[in-house]
């Protein structure tokens, strides 16, 4: 099950730089950086290492099998926000 980053984001990159995959944005060279809330991650590219949960300085980053009740609309938003980059 992949991770998932919630609305407790603070979008400081530093979950990207540990991701061994790539599979976070966006990334700071991205047009959308500026102006995104927060972060997410690609469901179909994360590989379940945690790196991204030991870099995140908030504690927004959870198992999407694991993720508390209140933020749980935050799966949808992450395969959201990569499967509209895919169909561009």
């Amino acid at each position: 099950m992949p991770f998932v980053i919630t609305s407790l984001c603070i979008a400081d990159y530093s979950c990207v730089e540990a991701c061994p995959v790539n599979a976070i944005g966006p990334h700071p060279d991205d047009r959308e950086f500026r102006a995104a809330e927060q972060l997410y991650i690609d469901p179909a590219k994360c590989i379940d290492c945690e790196a991204c949960v030991e870099a995140c300085p908030v504690g927004a980053i959870f198992a999407a099998d694991r993720i508390p009740p209140r933020w749980k609309g935050a799966i949808a938003l992450n395969a959201a926000y990569f499967s509209e980059r895919r169909n561009d």
